[in-house]
């Protein structure tokens, strides 16, 4: 079998490689520079805790030691402190911040070391030719040559050349906001914690008072974002000092602490989302399929989720041979979730941003501010992770199906398991590797070896019936999980998503849960929407077209 061809060498790109090295599968990615990354402290991300530990897996490094797990979270109304959140040390529900480039060294530095993976700098795709077999890609520049691939994944951004060889339109909303972007180093109140200050008291009323986020970083450093009014207003350097001058004296009530100027930038977000993600054997991942940003949400996070999904679909179809209704799943599941994303903010942004409400509603303030929370801290319908209930890989009418804290689709929570080898280890940590999980709520075996409970009760009929799934499977066992009966079966997708959870060993329901897991028979699942704005969208396709790509900024939070 050919490599998987990825173009893009970012974030996204990077992590899809080495997912697919990690399952054996080869992989070229081309890389349209020279293989190293500016860094830029205006150009940082914003990390939940399923995707940090996605990144720590595969790299290997510890990325809180390199970005800053927030403290708590503070939201400022005029001069009212509206929501105050302190986080534990240990908290996995902190957001971890961190700059992009440095996530993307790590990246590279890990697939270097993998022997199924080639990176070719300098190259820029221009053609893209399909056929029954495989994909073949030309690209220009020092060293322009035809590549051949079983697949190809475009994870090369708002401006993909992939999407636009293969005729996928893009509709959706440009510059739905823009922000001021500074780094800088200096001292704040709130050490450690991230800030919301919506309509600061040093600002004038009306659609330009905006707001200021503060977000912070290593060694003493923060991004400050200013939200700008609607327009295209030239920010030059003169108005980012005004911002940062006036702000740092509000909020330390005298003179303007000293602080040193590291990085300044312009953050537009645009609101996109492709027609389609799959054109045969042609895939689109990251920001090259949607974009989107507003209220605290991050497109690198839901870029991540994408490259997760879709890696151990097609390692499994290159392995095994073509499954298409599993390689379909990829565009069902990930586009919906966006779609749904995207549909909340657009609804939420008349409301959060026109501000008419306030006065006409009591308590809607409170309200606001709780959605504004929910998107910068990953909850909610603006920033929670979405599920795959509707997917058609979710079986429906198990006999033996049992509820648990996690429903079906949703992620898995990380709790403690014993592998097969004897080794106490985090459920977690043996996702992303191609197989099947299938994990047995046993109380008790956490304090014996396992040498002495392997072969006894129900662990021999357990382990048949996971040697004859249709795919390869681990055993795992864990002494509890929230919400599952003890003797309790779970079976857990390679990207970390619970299938199903069974009372008991039920071999027969095992083995259709797993086999509808890899696409096979399933009750039709209900359709799910397609678009997540279709009037708005197809408005804004007719006037701009692919115009948002082409005014995506240079720096920004992702």
């Amino acid at each position: 079998m050919d490599p998987v061809i990825i173009v893009g060498a970012g974030p996204v790109g990077l992590t899809l490689a080495l997912l697919l090295t990690r399952q054996n599968v080869p992989v070229v990615v081309l890389d349209e520079g020279p293989g190293k990354d500016e860094a830029r402290l205006a150009r940082t991300v914003v990390l939940r805790e399923d995707t940090a530990a996605l990144l720590e897996r595969l790299t290997g490094m510890a990325l809180g030691e390199h970005g800053v797990r927030w403290a708590g979270w503070r939201s400022v109304r005029r001069k009212q402190v509206m929501t105050e959140i302190a986080f534990a040390e240990d908290d996995p529900a902190a957001p971890l911040h961190i700059a992009q480039h440095i996530v993307t060294k790590a990246l590279r530095a890990a697939l270097a070391g993998e022997p199924l993976a080639t990176v070719v700098t300098d190259s820029r795709l221009d053609a893209v030719e399909q056929e029954r077999t495989g994909v073949t890609a030309h690209t220009r520049g020092p060293k322009a040559t035809w590549w051949r691939g079983s697949y190809l994944v475009g994870c090369d951004g708002p401006r993909s050349t992939v999407r636009k060889l293969q005729d996928i339109r893009f509709p959706g909303r440009t510059a739905v906001e823009r922000h001021a972007v500074a780094a800088l180093r200096t001292e704040l109140p709130w050490e450690g914690h991230a800030v919301l200050h919506r309509m600061p008291p040093w600002r004038s009323s009306g659609p330009s008072a905006g707001e200021v986020t503060a977000r912070p970083l290593p060694d003493g450093a923060w991004r400050l974002d200013w939200l700008l009014p609607p327009g295209k207003e030239l920010i030059t350097p003169e108005i980012v000092l005004a911002r940062i001058s006036e702000t740092l004296t509000g909020w330390t009530g005298g003179d303007a602490p000293a602080y040193d100027l590291l990085d300044t930038g312009v953050h537009t977000v645009h609101h996109r989302l492709a027609r389609r993600w799959r054109a045969g054997l042609v895939f689109l991942a990251g920001d090259a399929a949607h974009l989107l940003g507003a209220f605290g949400t991050q497109g690198l996070d839901e870029g991540l989720r994408d490259a997760d999904n879709l890696a151990w679909k097609l390692a499994t179809a290159w392995h095994h041979g073509p499954h298409e209704a599993l390689l379909d799943s990829y565009q069902t599941e990930r586009r919906a979730v966006i779609a749904a994303r995207l549909r909340a903010a657009d609804q939420a942004l008349p409301v959060l941003r026109g501000g008419g409400l306030r006065g006409i509603v009591p308590g809607a303030a409170r309200g606001q501010d709780a959605q504004f929370t929910d998107g910068h801290l990953g909850r909610g319908a603006l920033g929670a992770p979405g599920d795959h209930a509707g997917s058609p890989l979710t079986p429906r009418h198990l006999e033996a199906a049992v509820p648990v804290d996690t429903p079906p689709g949703a992620q898995v929570t990380d709790v403690r398991v014993t592998a097969e080898d004897g080794s106490f280890v985090r459920l977690r940590d043996r996702l992303g590797r191609g197989a099947l999980l299938v994990v047995l709520i046993a109380p008790g075996t956490g304090v014996w070896d396992r040498k002495h409970w392997v072969s006894a009760g129900v662990m021999p009929r357990l382990a048949a019936a996971v040697t004859a799934l249709p795919h390869p499977a681990e055993l795992l066992v864990a002494e509890s999980y929230p919400g599952a009966p003890a003797h309790s079966v779970l079976l857990v997708r390679p990207d970390g998503y619970l299938v199903t959870a069974l009372s008991g060993v039920r071999p027969a329901d095992l083995y259709t849960a797993a086999e509808t897991t890899l696409g096979g028979s399933a009750p039709e699942a209900e359709p799910v929407a397609e678009e997540a704005r279709e009037p708005e969208q197809e408005q804004e396709e007719q006037r701009v077209g692919e115009r948002a790509a082409t005014a995506e900024a240079g720096s920004g939070l992702r």
